[in-house]
Parts: C-alpha cells; structure tokens; sequence
C-alpha cells in the first residue's frame, strides 16, 4: 500500500473541526436558531483545557457538555472555544481546544460528529493546568435546575450503553 504522505486523514478532520468552529461561532454571534442544541464532548485531561478542579477531579478523562439554554459568554477563536456553565448551582467558565474535541452532535437534526484523537491528542505528555473558574453572572434559578438536571444526564449509569455517532444520522 502507498504512503499517504498527503494525510487526507488529518486534512478531512481538520476540516470537520471547521465545522463545529463555524457552527460555535454562529451560535456566539446570533445564539441557537429554532431547536437547535449541541452536545460535546472532550477530553478533559487534553493540553489547552482549562476546568476548575472540581469539574477536572469529577470528569477526569471526558466530558460531556450540552449547549442550550443555560449558557452565556460563548467566544470562538481558531483554536478553542470558551463558555460559562453552571454546574450543581456553580457557574465555572471551560476553555476546550478544538483539537479536544471528540464529538459534536445536534440532536434537534440528528447531525454528529466524531474525531479520533491524533497520536498526540491521544496521550497528553502532561496534566494540562487548570485556571479558578471565572466569576460570570449566575444563571437564573430556574437556568440552575436545569443545569443540575442536565449534569445528572451527563453522569454514567449502572449498565449505560455506548451509543455511536452514525446511529443518529438519517439513512
């Protein structure tokens, strides 16, 4: 087999990313259209990523983070993307490189995507360093019980099923 020396691999994920900065960024500028919300996850020990500690020793590998109602100061630059969340009642602020990304999916539509990590992606040669959270504007009470429920979402349960991507695309 010849060498891919061109690395179409790398280029067509490079440019799926481009997709969700693109999509991000709209989101940052006009805020979601109609039904439209976003569920993405990362890897949270990635260089870049900046979590509080306590969100960091609650998700120590991944996160799974959803992008609907109770958000505020979502900013998009060319390498990362940054948003205020509130968790259990606590705003904390989350810096996620693109390049952490492993999944991003729009329910309302049933679009998703997935990125395999890059070899040096996969394996972070050391803890990326983690910043206090930022002080933003709390979310409205009824912002922070929803952010709690969606939390709870977000944790494994007993017997959880791993659902791929391509389940959600139409056929």
């Amino acid at each position: 087999m010849a060498t891919d020396h061109i690395r179409y691999d790398v280029l067509a994920r490079d440019a799926l990313r481009g997709v969700v900065r693109h999509v991000l960024a709209d989101a940052a500028e006009h805020g979601l259209p109609g039904e439209h919300h976003f569920y993405i996850t990362f890897v949270s020990n990635a260089d870049g990523v900046k979590l509080s500690p306590r969100l960091l020793a609650q998700y120590p590998q991944e996160m799974t983070i959803i992008l609907q109602h109770q958000f505020w100061d979502l900013v998009v630059t060319d390498e990362r993307f940054e948003v205020g969340l509130s968790f259990g009642g606590i705003p904390e602020r989350l810096v996620v490189p693109f390049a952490a990304v492993k999944s991003f999916l729009d329910p309302s539509v049933k679009f998703g995507l997935h990125f395999e990590p890059s070899e040096e992606e996969a394996a972070p040669e050391k803890p990326a360093p983690n910043l206090p959270a930022a002080s933003p504007a709390p979310p409205a009470p009824a912002a922070e019980a929803a952010a709690e429920e969606k939390e709870e979402s977000e944790k494994p349960s007993e017997g959880a099923e791993v659902v791929r991507l391509d389940r959600f695309r139409k056929k």
